[in-house]
């Protein structure tokens, strides 16, 4: 599996959450079912969506990735979420982001990503 263009959107002294976005493209039939970064307390899977013209973030346990798809993890539709953040992302920033893979029969594996931020109205 590889990811490109990995990027994490920069926050202000206080903010506590953001998103890593990227494109995800595998060579085999897997899944992402989970992440971490010593940037974040806490790292999940998220969907965004709009309901009643209202966005709403929900957690996902998965994300599918088939066999040479790519997959864009993007502002207002999947993503990572790093929750808990140890301190500001500033533009220019890496933040390292492993992705935990699930491959046909329950194989796993871990995908190392390094994210740069950028700024925060960027999408």
């Amino acid at each position: 599996m590889t990811a490109k263009d990995a990027w994490v959107r920069a926050t202000v002294p206080a903010q506590k959450t953001t998103g890593a976005f990227m494109t995800l493209t595998s060579g085999e039939d897997v899944k992402v079912v989970g992440a971490s970064s010593p940037a974040a307390a806490k790292v999940e899977l998220h969907s965004s969506m709009s309901m009643g013209g209202v966005m709403q973030m929900h957690a996902m346990d998965s994300i599918a990735l088939p066999t040479g798809k790519a997959v864009e993890l993007k502002p207002g539709g999947m993503h990572v979420m790093l929750i808990g953040l140890k301190h500001q992302m500033k533009e220019g920033d890496k933040v390292p982001i492993a992705l935990a893979i699930e491959k046909k029969g329950g194989a796993r594996a871990s995908v190392q990503v390094e994210a740069t931020v950028r700024p925060i109205g960027s999408r």
